[in-house]
């Protein structure tokens, strides 16, 4: 009997439990937005943050001790990240055409100029630029681990992998003190909103592949993780490393042109 080389998965009711947290999320920002409570969006907050926890928990078992992720399914796990880093580069596409679609043509309302009239923009060379060093460092610890995993020198692995960890959550601090300090709001005008949207799903997304970065810490300080099969810490090396060519764009064109 010839043993069949894909996955077929289980029935698993995280997809509709997430669906249902991520439903729960929507309503309660949008409640939160117009001055309700904000109940519903901590629900879904908590249904989500379990759904991810369980969901990875049942992946990981798959792959690391069923042994259910063979070369096939590898590979179609591959193309799976390669295809949701596309999707996520066309959802990145929808905030620069929105910047770009008022700041190359402004009309009178903005004062026919961009910035428009009245907006005091950010410095691009202060908090911008310390910014756009520390993602690019943390592009190059991600990779320093990445290779010293495929060599299998897994301390310098952890140390590159922790390292990675700590500056995408200085990256996220930096971030914070700059809204807070925000000459301006969302709730200002077409520059307002393009800015704060395009830079907070940046954010957002920091927090995402920081989060995957410490799973996979995890998984290496526990040896889950060898030379030839590490899928998972590749995977999360991509995602990082789409957030810092995604901010780099955010800083050429929004933080420094758009200044």
């Amino acid at each position: 009997m010839v043993r069949n080389p894909f996955h077929l998965v289980e029935f698993s009711p995280w997809p509709l439990v997430g669906s249902v947290g991520a439903f729960f999320l929507t309503v309660g920002l949008a409640s939160w937005c117009h001055g309700y409570s904000v109940g519903a969006m901590c629900v879904g907050l908590f249904v989500i943050s379990l759904t991810m926890i369980q969901w990875w928990r049942d992946v990981i078992r798959e792959s690391t001790y069923q042994g259910f992720h063979t070369v096939q399914v590898s590979l179609g796990l591959r193309w799976g990240m390669i295809l949701f880093i596309i999707s996520e580069v066309c959802f990145f596409l929808a905030f620069f055409w929105a910047y770009f679609h008022s700041s190359l043509s402004p009309n009178s309302e903005l004062g026919s100029c961009w910035p428009p009239v009245g907006i005091d923009t950010l410095n691009p060379f202060s908090v911008p630029l310390l910014n756009t060093a520390v993602l690019l460092a943390s592009g190059v610890s991600v990779t320093w681990a990445h290779h010293a995993l495929m060599e299998g020198n897994r301390a310098n692995g952890i140390q590159g992998l922790i390292m990675t960890v700590l500056l995408g959550v200085y990256f996220t601090f930096l971030q914070a003190g700059e809204y807070w300090e925000a000459p301006f709001t969302l709730a200002d005008g077409i520059y307002g909103s393009t800015f704060f949207v395009a830079t907070g799903f940046h954010g957002l997304h920091v927090l995402i592949g920081s989060s995957f970065l410490v799973v996979c810490l995890v998984r290496l300080l526990v040896q889950q993780f060898s030379g030839a099969h590490h899928f998972g810490f590749e995977a999360a090396a991509w995602y990082w490393h789409f957030v810092d060519v995604v901010w780099l764009f955010l800083y050429l064109c929004i933080y420094w042109w758009g200044s």
